[in-house]
């Protein structure tokens, strides 16, 4: 007769969503290693944990077809347990524990320990940095604050997130130097809102004066700021990356619109001149800065007069980097409130005209760049080709250079010079020299 052997339990940690949600599995990934846990990052593994978005309708979709996968899998044998946490689990977790039963435990954004002690593990107060990167070695996202104050109408965020929360500099230059002794060498800072840190901890913004610690610390060569809101933004910071060429002449500053009429109603705090100005700020102040924006159409009452004003805005901008998203009807904002009105096929139409000029304004950008030459990181081999970029690129959402493996042989996570001798909407073709 066959005993049952003990089988070693293996964790998967499956991640949906943004980076702020690849740092939360990587932080949780950290603590169960240190409780001697074997884990992995979409692997196999009979236990998982699935680390939801719940941001918008195509996200939450995406989240539950996972959870509903994972449950097939269990019903087939292949998993013992499912473990579900993240933005989804924290808006929904009612709901889900009725509509998907076969979960073992829903957890919110914030009950760590509790998933901890439900996979058999402690919450470790003491490890301050100690993370399982999931990235490519290279690089690594730094996130310096959670959650979000500001009242945007359209935003679920600090439903699922709370209030903001920064993280004192001293822990993140503790992280940041753990990083950069695990070979990172370019932090990528991200939070729902760059522009709030430091205010609720030191009453005052200090952006700048974490950027002047992290630069100190060795072997970080870049410094990338990710999703700045642009009112009340520390203009200080501009003169940090003027000065300090480890932070990167880049930052992504999510705009969402730009008539009026929508900005109100989306309660952004701002205008089109003030937005217009302070583009025109940061340009004077650091002129070849790329700047990153992303923009919602489709928002309830935007007419077409609003689109029209969006579109040629745009063409005049000329954003080096722009993402384009159609507005999703979010229960529990005060948007929700307003009718959906703009029919699915007019916002998918314009989301597709504004992608269509910014493919054009990217290419334009792109063949003034032939010729020229960039230090570029290499972050992956992927076919014929060792895939890079440069300081005015972030990783995953920007424009990248490939560079032919056939004739050159590089090394993943080293910075080289590269000569451009063609460029696409999105892709530049280099020489290493």
């Amino acid at each position: 007769m066959r005993t049952k052997t003990l089988k070693k339990n293996k964790i998967n940690v499956v991640t949906l969503g943004c980076s702020k949600n690849v740092y939360d599995s990587e932080v949780l990934m950290g603590q169960l290693k240190a409780n001697n846990k074997e884990v992995v990052h979409e692997e196999e593994g009979n236990i998982v944990v699935i680390n939801t978005c719940g941001f918008i309708a195509n996200a939450k979709e995406e989240s539950v077809n996972t959870i509903l996968e994972y449950v097939q899998k269990k019903e087939d044998g292949a998993v013992d347990k499912i473990f579900v946490t993240g933005c989804l689990s924290e808006r929904y977790k009612p709901d889900l524990e009725e509509e998907i039963p076969d979960v073992d435990q829903y957890f919110g954004t914030t009950e760590l320990p509790g998933l901890l002690k439900a996979l058999g593990a402690d919450y470790k107060h003491e490890l301050i940095g100690e993370r399982l990167t999931t990235t490519p070695k290279n690089y690594a996202y730094l996130k310096i604050a959670e959650g979000c104050d500001r009242p945007c109408s359209f935003c679920a965020i600090p439903l699922m997130r709370g209030k903001h929360k920064s993280t004192p500099i001293e822990d993140l230059v503790i992280e940041a130097e753990k990083l950069a002794a695990d070979g990172v060498k370019e932090l990528v800072l991200i939070a729902q809102d760059l522009t709030y840190y430091g205010l609720d901890l030191y009453k005052e913004r200090k952006l700048a004066d974490l950027l002047k610690e992290l630069v100190k610390v060795d072997g970080i060569e870049w410094i990338r700021l990710h999703y700045a809101f642009p009112t009340g933004f520390p203009m200080e910071v501009l003169e940090v990356m003027k000065k300090e060429s480890k932070v990167c002449n880049y930052i992504d500053i999510p705009l969402q619109h730009i008539a009026d009429p929508v900005l109100k109603s989306m309660r952004r705090g701002t205008t089109k001149a003030k937005t217009t100005k302070l583009l025109k700020e940061f340009r004077e102040a650091v002129p070849d800065m790329t700047i990153r924006t992303t923009l919602i159409v489709g928002y309830p009452g935007e007419t077409q007069e609003d689109f029209e004003t969006l579109k040629d805005w745009v063409k005049e901008m000329r954003f080096e980097r722009l993402g384009c998203f159609t507005y999703s009807h979010e229960e529990n904002t005060s948007a929700y409130n307003l009718e959906d009105d703009v029919p699915e096929e007019v916002k998918m139409e314009r989301a597709n005209k504004i992608m269509e000029i910014q493919s054009q304004i990217s290419w334009e950008l792109n063949q003034q760049k032939i010729g020229k030459e960039f230090k570029v990181v290499i972050d992956r081999k992927e076919g014929n080709y060792f895939v890079g970029r440069t300081e005015f690129d972030s990783p995953d959402v920007d424009n990248e250079v490939l560079i032919d493996a056939s004739k050159h042989y590089l090394k993943t996570g080293d910075f080289t010079k590269v000569k451009i001798h063609k460029a696409e909407d999105f892709d530049l073709y280099g020489e290493p020299l």
